[in-house]
């Protein structure tokens, strides 16, 4: 007998459509007030060291580091957060929290009010293998503040939640 497998977190706030960015991309199906839960960002679990074990598309990958380094794969096992695009200037935010096993979850929200049909966005806090540059992760968001990457180019001292290149 094989164990069930928990089902992804429902996404009833997101729409996943073709996006301007990039590729696909999410979208509020309603109007959504600043701190609405978009949901959590599932997968299949890694370690830093299975991340650097295994050989990745290097053109499409869904992994998100925690503070506690932990990795998760929204590309298996993930649900429609995963399509949330990079923005300079976003208009959601990822979240960490312990559920009540005390496990380490991350949730998508968002930073401002939002209307129906609306792109959401996150900053992806990109991080990379050393000497990467970050003309190899061009940011094409358009926003007035762009930087022109998707690298977060001033990493803080803590560990921090965000996107993995491999």
């Amino acid at each position: 007998m094989t164990a069930a497998r928990k089902p992804a977190s429902s996404t009833p706030c997101l729409r996943v459509s073709p996006s301007g960015v990039h590729g696909l991309g999410a979208f509020a199906t309603r109007d959504l007030p600043a701190q609405a839960l978009l949901g959590l960002y599932e997968g299949r679990r890694y370690t830093a060291e299975q991340v650097a074990a295994r050989k990745w598309n290097d053109q499409l990958t869904y992994l998100f580091m925690l503070s506690n380094e932990e990795i998760i794969d929204g590309g298996k096992g993930g649900n429609a957060t995963r399509h949330l695009n990079h923005s300079c200037n976003p208009n959601c935010e990822a979240v960490e929290e312990y559920d009540e096993a005390g496990r380490l979850e991350l949730r998508f929200q968002t930073l401002v009010p939002v209307e129906a049909g609306d792109e959401l966005f996150i900053d992806y806090g990109l991080t990379a293998d050393d000497g990467s540059s970050p003309a190899d992760y061009p940011c094409h968001c358009g926003a007035e503040n762009c930087r022109g990457t998707m690298l977060d180019l001033a990493p803080e001292a803590e560990p921090h939640p965000g996107l993995v290149a491999r």
